[in-house]
């Protein structure tokens, strides 16, 4: 969980809870907390934008969790996974008789979300021909049933999560601007796993408890190749994609020791010297984490940034590379300064 000591508003207990589930402390996350901590007291709409899998619905909760409306209603709704001729009656309901096969009348998830957050995910899927209704909703708090010439009126905190980017779409003409720009708001961008290998080994070891106790086994040592192939996979499902390898690596597993369940051809062409592998105990997130980025600077030449330099293969920010080199004691013994070459350009950084 990220750092939150310095939170005002809220009491620490409650904080805590509603950052329970979310794993990690990496830089890229606690930007993500701060956000949620800055909006969540207030009624703002939010976007949520991220890849595949990386957590968007519990940032929504969160949201809901840490504002005024928590202990209220907290309704979600995947507008990708609803027939587009049924989505209109998903978002606002109908009356009976309203359509072919209305038999009886129905809530919209707005009424059920009264006074509460509606999440809706894959916003950007809603028809074009659906989205005037949407912003009508979002600008006047109010609806009308399908059938119904009678006008309802919520009081919704709306929280929209997206993998697509709405920004395009709208060029493209495929998205209403005016809804794009009511809905993005306070937009909050979710970092991929990539971007925080860092939080790696703090993920896997939460989900091996969980699916060890879940299934059964008994998980004692994860050894540091384990934990290594874990860190140099590109994951690009992200958490949604690690949950399940650590799933099937329990299932996997054999005298209480978790076995790396990535195919070679998954990982990173970085590869551990046999002299840094022997020095790597089991359960040692630090001492991984340190022959990793080691490593990784010895095979680059010690070049930290640019497209050849550790930082680009490990998915770090190259300011985020030196501070975990500082944490972790890495340093070379000769320093190289960036020298200009012909032409005025200059080489790649080097320490």
């Amino acid at each position: 969980m990220g750092n939150l000591e310095a939170i005002t508003g809220p009491g620490m207990d409650q904080v805590e809870r509603t950052f329970e589930r979310i794993i990690g402390s990496s830089a890229a996350l606690e930007s993500v907390l701060t956000q949620v901590e800055q909006v969540a007291p207030t009624n703002s709409t939010v976007l949520i934008e991220g890849e595949t899998g990386t957590g968007k619905e519990l940032i929504a909760h969160a949201i809901h969790n840490a504002s005024q409306r928590c202990g209220r209603p907290f309704i979600k709704l995947n507008c990708a996974a609803i027939p587009l001729d049924l989505l209109e009656s998903e978002l606002f309901g109908h009356e009976k008789g309203a359509f072919t096969g209305a038999i009886a009348q129905k809530v919209g998830r707005f009424e059920i979300a009264d006074k509460g957050t509606l999440l809706l995910d894959e916003v950007g899927d809603i028809p074009p021909a659906l989205q005037p209704k949407l912003l009508r909703v979002l600008q006047e708090q109010e609806f009308e049933r399908l059938g119904s010439g009678r006008t309802h009126k919520v009081d919704v905190r709306l929280v929209a999560a997206t993998n697509r980017n709405l920004g395009k779409m709208v060029e493209r003409a495929q998205f209403r601007s005016d809804l794009y720009y009511r809905l993005n708001v306070f937009p909050i961008r979710l970092p991929s796993l990539r971007e925080r290998r860092e939080d790696v080994p703090e993920l896997v070891t939460h989900f091996v408890k969980i699916f060890s106790r879940r299934i059964g086994k008994q998980i004692e040592s994860i050894p540091s190749e384990t934990m290594v192939a874990f860190q140099l996979h590109s994951w690009p499902g992200n958490i949604r994609e690690l949950q399940n390898l650590v799933e099937r690596a329990v299932i996997l597993s054999r005298d209480g020791v978790l076995p790396n369940p990535l195919h070679k051809k998954q990982t990173s062409p970085i590869i551990l010297s046999s002299n840094v592998q022997s020095s790597l105990s089991p359960m040692n997130w630090e001492d991984s984490d340190r022959a990793l980025v080691a490593e990784t600077l010895e095979q680059t030449g010690w070049i930290v940034g640019g497209p050849r330099g550790a930082a680009a293969k490990l998915g770090l920010k190259r300011t985020t590379l030196l501070a975990k080199m500082k944490r972790l004691g890495i340093s070379r013994p000769i320093v190289h300064e960036r020298t200009s070459v012909p032409g005025g350009a200059q080489e790649d950084t080097q320490i």
